[in-house]
């Protein structure tokens, strides 16, 4: 996969800097509502952002990416949907990372071109770093069975889907 042009860089970095800051450091398993809360959220951000990115961008790199990213997170949901109700875990939005997701969905609404092959591809990895950290944390040491399964599950997932978005992103 070739990565995109690094014009543009500086304003993807400075502009996603907030999601991947927990990411940076060990964390612990999220409480089971919050883990839903998180899962649903990076679920639907994923679809949001690789519809946007299908709609948007020329870039054939990005497209494939963002095609992949819709129907991966789309069958998740679905997944999550199906763990939540095995648990009677009720959704519980996770303060920490909806602001960030829909800033940058915002953000992406807006640019062109490389611009936007550029943020969406920093969007991409700092979403799938900090979905690794938390799927990861989940799956050893989180509490309900139906939800660490399904953390489980998507992990390696999310790992083939973090070196994607590194290779998109540049090689970071």
């Amino acid at each position: 996969m070739q990565p995109i042009a690094r014009r543009s860089v500086l304003f993807g970095v400075v502009a996603l800097s907030g999601l991947s800051a927990t990411a940076a450091f060990a964390v612990n398993a999220l409480p089971d509502a919050r883990f839903v809360g998180f899962a649903q959220e990076f679920n639907d951000f994923e679809i949001a952002s690789g519809r946007l990115a299908l709609a948007r961008s020329t870039n054939e790199n990005v497209r494939g990416f963002a095609a992949r990213m819709v129907a991966d997170q789309t069958e998740a949901a679905q997944y999550l949907s199906r763990a939540r109700q095995e648990a009677g875990v009720s959704y519980a939005p996770d303060p920490a990372n909806a602001p960030g997701w829909t800033a940058t969905l915002q953000r992406l609404n807006v640019l062109q071109g490389v611009e936007f092959d550029t943020a969406y591809a920093n969007a991409q990895l700092a979403a799938h770093t900090d979905a690794n950290a938390q799927y990861g944390a989940y799956s050893q040491d989180g509490g309900n069975g139906a939800l660490r399964r399904y953390a489980q599950g998507q992990l390696p997932k999310i790992q083939q889907n973090l070196t994607g978005a590194r290779q998109l992103a540049g090689g970071r």
